[in-house]
């Protein structure tokens, strides 16, 4: 079995399979996208991360392989919703669902 830490996502674009996208609202403290940005990526492995917005909402968008990690992270800084989580294999292949 291949660790995560070997894939080389430029020899395999779904190195990261799910597509994972969210909303991020303000609970008690303001939100900071550069925090987000920082602690997704020393914390979880993925690529294509984009945390775009300010003090109230932020948007996400990572590939990773275990989108549970990333919702709970986000969860635990604030409310979560409009989820969406894309097998990309799946859409490639034309099976959506």
């Amino acid at each position: 079995m291949q660790s995560l830490n070997s894939i080389d996502p430029e020899e395999d674009q779904f190195a990261y399979r799910y597509d994972t996208q969210l909303l991020i609202d303000r609970r008690d403290e303001d939100l900071d996208e550069d925090d987000i940005t920082d602690y997704i990526l020393s914390h979880f492995e993925g690529n294509s991360l984009i945390a775009a917005g300010d003090e109230d909402m932020v948007k996400i968008h990572f590939h990773t392989n275990e989108p549970w990690k990333i919702l709970e992270y986000c969860n635990s800084i604030g409310e979560i919703y409009d989820i969406v989580v894309e097998d990309m294999i799946r859409q490639s292949n034309g099976l959506q669902g």
